[in-house]
């Protein structure tokens, strides 16, 4: 099985990825490298770790792969399902996963495991995102809290409900606030939804802060929300070198026509992908303000695919650049007015990207970000 799964890695990047040079690196000694290792795999972790390193080769940030156990959970995201709370980012270093996010009432909340915290799973972890969980099966977890103390806790996981992708709050008068987790199928249609019959007069900022993208048409719904029908708004390159240029389709539900309010958007380091490409082609039309911090810069669109063992592989297949020509990939989308969210301001219940999103909108007219005209 380890002789599949990496063969089918490897032949899947010699013959799909985007780049027919595949950046100036000599795939055929990365197999005489990596195999071997591969090979004598005695698990999955060290398995996917071989295979991420030989990855590594291409700088490539949508270039990787996910092991059976996390396509697994990554599958039944939204439906009720056996957890211990926890959101986690692979660290570079591929020995550690930073803790992003803690779930209210969920056993990692209950343990005071805290947002900042590193779960580390090097030689010796005793579990590692690798393996899967069950309901009432204990595990133990190698923590680091923030103040660089080691923290092993044991967790039970136990059976929550999904956490909803996309959530619409209007409890702040005069401003909808629409959070968006990812851009997966149905978004655009809500998004219609939430802003059908919305009084011009309303602010609308739309929270992409960790969202590690999704599909395309989604992202195009979105825009469509909010840029005339037929925009120009980016442009793709494929391996054969045909360039081809994305346009506003509509697909914002039953809206009829893209709304005026007045939008800001929230990103950070964590804002991937479509999470980056849809606030940037806002921004370059002027029609919304984003908020935040520097997104992730990993931005060519990717196709994922099914590996022998249940695993998947994510391979860029296309370049992207704005309408206004800008390659975001390596560079990201830089925010009209800085605000990041630290993890003492998420302990603390803080939030000031979205309190100076909130000033931005409230700012004078001239100020305000306008509407691009009609092309």
């Amino acid at each position: 099985m380890n002789r599949r799964v990496f063969d089918r890695v490897w032949s899947e990047v010699r013959a799909q990825y985007y780049d027919p040079g595949l950046h100036g690196v000599d795939w055929n000694a990365a197999r005489r490298t990596w195999r071997p290792v591969a090979l004598t795999a005695p698990d999955d972790r060290t398995l996917y770790r071989a295979l991420r390193d030989m990855l590594d080769l291409l700088d490539d940030d949508h270039a990787g792969v996910s092991p059976p156990a996390v396509a697994r959970r990554q599958d039944t995201l939204r439906q009720r399902r056996a957890a211990i709370g926890v959101s986690l980012r692979p660290e570079p270093s591929g020995d550690a996963w930073l803790i992003e996010r803690v779930r209210p009432d969920s056993p990692a909340a209950e343990a005071g495991v805290a947002v900042g915290w590193r779960l580390i799973t090097g030689a010796g972890a005793l579990w590692t995102p690798e393996q899967d969980i069950a309901e009432g099966r204990a595990v133990t977890l190698s923590l680091i809290d923030d103040e660089g103390a080691a923290r092993p806790l044991t967790l039970t996981p136990r059976m929550m409900e999904p956490t909803p992708a996309f959530v619409a709050d209007r409890s702040r008068p005069g401003v909808l606030v629409l959070t968006v987790d990812g851009f997966e199928q149905g978004l655009g249609r809500w998004m219609g939804e939430q802003l059908v019959g919305l009084s011009p007069e309303t602010d609308v900022v739309i929270d992409l802060r960790g969202n590690p993208g999704g599909r395309l048409a989604e992202a195009d719904a979105v825009l469509s929300c909010f840029l005339p029908r037929d925009q120009p708004w980016a442009a793709r390159t494929g391996r054969s070198g045909r360039r081809v240029e994305l346009r506003t389709a509509g697909g914002c539900g039953d809206l009829d026509a893209p709304v005026g309010n007045d939008v800001a958007v929230l990103v950070d380091a964590n804002s991937r992908s479509a999470a980056e490409l849809t606030p940037a082609a806002l921004q370059e039309a002027r029609r919304a303000v984003v908020i935040g911090a520097p997104t992730a810069g990993a931005v060519l669109i990717s196709q994922e695919t099914s590996l022998p063992d249940g695993g998947r592989l994510s391979l860029s297949r296309a370049d992207f650049v704005t309408a206004g020509g800008v390659r975001l990939e390596k560079r990201g989308v830089t925010p009209d007015v800085t605000a990041p969210l630290t993890p003492e301001d998420q302990r603390a219940g803080r939030d000031p990207g979205l309190e100076a999103a909130l000033a931005a909108l409230r700012a004078e007219p001239a100020m305000a970000v306008q509407p691009a005209p009609a092309l």
